[in-house]
Formats: C-alpha cells, sequence, structure tokens
C-alpha cells in the first residue's frame, strides 16, 4: 500500500529563505502523524504542501499514491482544520459544518443529515441550529473539526488547532482528537509546537528545525533516544553531557543526553548500585513544580539537573550526591 503521504527531496523557498529544505518523509495510512519543531522551522509549510497551499520548488510529493504538484487544494483528498477555526458568523453551526458539500452541490437534504452525524461525532448532536457566537471556545474547535470530517477526507491536517483553548480543555481535546482518529482511521496530521501536545498524541512525531526534519521516530524514540542536542533540549528537558564527562562516568565518549527523572538526588555519603554512577555537588536552586520538584545541582564540572518528587527535605546550599544509571545516558552523536 502506498503511504498516505510522500515527500520526496522537497524544499520550498521564500525569497532567501528555505522554509523547507529538503525533506524526505512517508506518513502511513491511518496513522496519526505529529509535525514537532519551534515558530518558523518549517512544518506548517509542509502542512501547507500537503494541503495544496503551497507548491515545492524541488521535490515530489504523493498522496496515496498520487502526484500532487500542481493539483489545487479542492481537488485533494485532505481537509485542514486551523487554529484560528475560520468559522462563518453569519451561519449555523449546522451550515457551517455543511459548506464544503453545498460547494461540491450536494443536496440540502444529504448535507444536513450528513452535518448532523459529523456534529454527533465530536459531541454536538443538537446543535446544529445554534449560532457560532453562542459556542465556547472548544466547541468552535470542534465545529471546524466536523466542517472538516464531513467531507470525508483520506488525510485529515490539523495545524495548531488546539492553540487556543486553556489548558484543561487543551488536555480534554488532546484525548477526544487521540479518540476520534483511532474510531475513523483516517489519516491524521498533526503541526503543533508543544512537545507534551505531540507525545502523547501521536503513533510517530518528526522533530524539525531549520526547514529539516532532523528526527522521526515513535514518542518514546524521540524522547528516550535523542539523537542531537537539538532534539534533547526540544522534546522535553535533558542534561546535555560532553563527552569527557560522559566517559568518566562509565559512558562512550560522545555528547550524551540525560533526563532529569533518571537521577535520584541522595546523601552525600549514600552507597551508589553497582549499575549506576554519581556526581557530587551542592543544590544551587529548588523549585517547586507540584508533581516534581526541579533541583539544580552545581558539580565540579557542570551543573546538572534532577526532577524528584515533590515533599524531600532539601535546601539551597546543601551537599548531595546525585546518582543515575549507566544506561540513562544515550549518546547522541556528534552533538549538533
Amino acid at each position: 500500500m502506498s503511504p498516505a503521504v510522500r515527500f520526496q527531496n522537497v524544499s520550498r523557498r521564500f525569497g532567501s529563505v528555505r522554509a523547507v529544505d529538503g525533506v524526505s518523509l512517508d506518513i502511513e495510512p491511518g496513522e496519526f502523524f505529529a509535525l514537532l519543531g519551534p515558530s518558523g522551522s518549517g512544518k506548517t509549510t509542509c502542512l501547507r504542501l500537503i494541503a495544496g497551499f503551497e507548491q515545492p520548488d524541488e521535490g515530489h510529493i504523493e498522496i496515496f499514491g498520487e502526484t500532487a504538484e500542481g493539483v489545487p487544494p479542492y481537488r485533494r483528498n485532505v481537509n485542514t482544520v486551523f487554529q484560528d477555526y475560520a468559522l462563518f458568523p453569519h451561519m449555523t453551526v449546522g451550515e457551517n459544518v455543511a459548506y464544503g458539500l453545498m460547494i461540491k452541490g450536494v443536496s440540502k437534504a444529504e448535507r444536513e443529515a450528513k452535518a448532523k452525524d459529523a456534529l454527533a461525532l465530536v459531541k454536538l448532536a443538537g446543535y446544529d441550529t445554534r449560532r457560532t457566537a453562542q459556542l465556547s471556545g472548544g466547541q468552535r474547535q470542534r465545529v471546524a473539526l466536523a466542517r472538516a470530517l464531513v467531507n470525508g477526507p483520506k488525510v485529515l491536517l490539523l495545524d495548531e488547532p488546539l492553540g487556543a483553548l486553556d489548558l484543561k480543555l487543551r488536555e480534554q481535546m488532546q484525548e477526544e482528537l487521540k479518540s476520534l482518529q483511532t474510531s475513523l482511521g483516517i489519516t491524521f496530521v498533526f503541526v503543533t509546537h508543544d512537545q507534551g501536545e505531540a507525545l502523547s498524541m501521536a503513533n510517530r512525531v518528526a522533530i524539525f528545525n531549520d526547514g529539516k526534519i532532523v528526527q522521526v521516530g515513535t514518542p518514546s524514540d524521540v524522547y528516550e533516544r535523542p539523537t542531537s542536542r537539538f532534539v534533547a533540549d526540544f522534546v522535553g528537558s535533558s542534561n546535555v553531557l560532553p563527552p569527557e564527562f560522559a566517559v568518566a562516568h562509565g559512558g562512550v565518549a560522545a555528547w550524551t543526553s540525560l533526563r532529569p527523572e533518571r537521577i535520584d538526588v541522595v546523601p552525600e555519603t549514600a552507597s551508589i548500585a553497582a549499575d549506576h554512577t554519581s556526581a557530587r555537588g551542592t543544590i544551587s536552586s529548588i523549585s517547586y513544580q507540584g508533581a516534581v520538584t526541579r533541583i539544580t545541582v552545581a558539580t565540579d564540572k557542570l551543573p546538572i539537573v534532577a526532577t524528584i518528587p515533590p515533599g524531600a527535605s532539601l535546601h539551597k546550599g546543601d551537599a548531595v550526591t546525585l546518582a543515575w544509571p549507566k544506561s540513562a545516558m544515550v549518546a547522541m552523536g556528534d552533538g549538533a
């Protein structure tokens, strides 16, 4: 079976800026795939290339085996959900959802029935006669989602659709989007700069930086086994250890990632397990963050950050030992 989306050495330039720079990528049918990266990294331009809002300057794009270059958006079997929803205020909810079907010439009775079915999918059954101004932000987001789904796309593109929601609603919608994608079985391509969102929802993640993909993998792959300092720093937080420090503590001669939650903070004289290594230092800062406490320890070589459960009787200036499994150190090649 052909990939749902295939990029082969795709580039897109805006003047002298290469917004997308030689990207090659396969997204599989039925996959929830996240494009993750900071602002300006190329992820949204890639989404627009799939949608047909942009055309590549170089390379080749396929959607389910069909060439996409030169094909206008309305002839691609994809739909996009935007962050700002772009709903029509003069239309009812049902009319908003059915708008695409109306443009296609679908009969009024059929499009109204399909709009009701799509609203039921996003848990808005009975809302079809309301005005969009009467809805909350989360409800408007669901209407935008229903409007995209009612057309039966083979690929649904989501451009940071949860960015305008508050934290509680955002977390709820993350769960609902993932559940909806699983039940529908269609391909979701999701753009976000929020690493927690990508890790919690996606089957696989592509990490973007400076127009290039720097790593692709499952959420656990990119978190547990980052291949570069950029990925280690961007996906969660990490202690990036220089090669000489890694070697001195049982690792290899390479830039190395050590996640803060893998580190224990113990008394200075505590014994260390044989498969662990350690470093002594002095606590330079303590930050209570609810579920965890973040502790920075100044060792004789470099500061190291650990996250531990709250409640420990520790204070700034305390002499402590940091202990971690040698296996928790992940080599990252040249550390770029």
